[in-house]
């Protein structure tokens, strides 16, 4: 079995991540080609120049790979069979009453999450708990005081 994080992605946001890696590469390989590197020393001093030229070329070294990481361990979010969208997955639509008010919730990967959008992660509690459930069932998540979620409906619009 596989230990490598999977990353759940729309269509749309892998489309954003690629574009992002491409442009990162682009001006990693223009830095370093095109742009000559300040001087490591002033005097005898280190130049802050240089230290900021580091830093930057770290910064873009690391979120290029972290984007390479999350390019070769993505699954695209995908409308699950039709005997399987009356349980809750990532990528459903759910409407849920939330100790008796009626909520929305999209489940999405933990990069597409936005609570404030009725967007929530596939892992974070919530989320969680609504997977693999159906319409009628309830759940009591205790985090921090106890909510009742009751499953109103299953939807999935995704493509």
């Amino acid at each position: 079995m596989n230990d490598e994080k999977v990353f759940y992605l729309t269509k749309e946001k892998l489309k954003q991540l690629k574009k992002e890696h491409d442009d990162l590469v682009v001006s990693e390989h223009n830095k370093l080609s095109l742009q000559e590197a300040p001087k490591m020393l002033e005097s005898e001093d280190i130049n802050p120049e240089f230290v900021s030229y580091q830093e930057d070329m770290t910064s873009l070294r690391n979120r290029i790979d972290e984007l390479k990481n999350i390019l070769e361990h993505y699954e695209l979010i995908k409308k699950p069979a039709k005997e399987k969208q009356t349980f809750v997955g990532i990528g459903a639509e759910v409407e849920v009453s939330v100790n008796g008010s009626p909520a929305q919730f999209t489940i999405l990967g933990t990069l597409e999450a936005n609570p404030e959008l009725g967007q929530i992660s596939n892992e974070s509690p919530v989320g969680k708990a609504l997977l693999g459930r159906k319409v009628g069932d309830e759940i009591i998540i205790e985090s921090p005081e106890k909510t009742k979620y009751k499953i109103k409906n299953i939807r999935y619009e995704i493509s």
